[in-house]
């Protein structure tokens, strides 16, 4: 419980804050230490983060919807459905030559 109050406490800013001019200590602060939970009558208004946390955590959203998706497609997977690339080359008229100058092509 300790710990709770003294990182809410630590983690949590006044907005009042940026109005007295310390807005770059702020932000300072957000790069060195992590997150900050701004509040405005008493309660929370928005949450300061810095660009490459807000970065790691769009990468981390973004891994688990695509894992998601996986795990969807997977559940309803039939291997009696799947056709090899040679039928695919065949029913569409490719060529392994067709593939020579796609070795930088990566597929999601």
């Amino acid at each position: 419980m300790t710990m709770n109050i003294r990182s809410a406490i630590e983690n949590t800013i006044s907005i009042s804050q940026f109005n007295r001019g310390l807005a770059g200590k702020i932000f300072d602060e957000v790069k060195r230490y992590g997150a900050k939970v701004v509040m405005k009558n008493n309660s929370p208004e928005c949450v300061l983060l810095s660009p490459e946390e807000y970065i790691r955590l769009l990468d981390e959203v973004n891994d688990a919807r695509l894992l998601a998706s996986a795990t969807q497609r997977m559940s309803t997977f039939n291997p009696s459905t799947v056709i090899s690339q040679e039928q695919v080359d065949q029913e569409f008229g490719f060529s392994p030559s067709d593939y020579e100058e796609t070795d930088d092509i990566e597929f999601e």
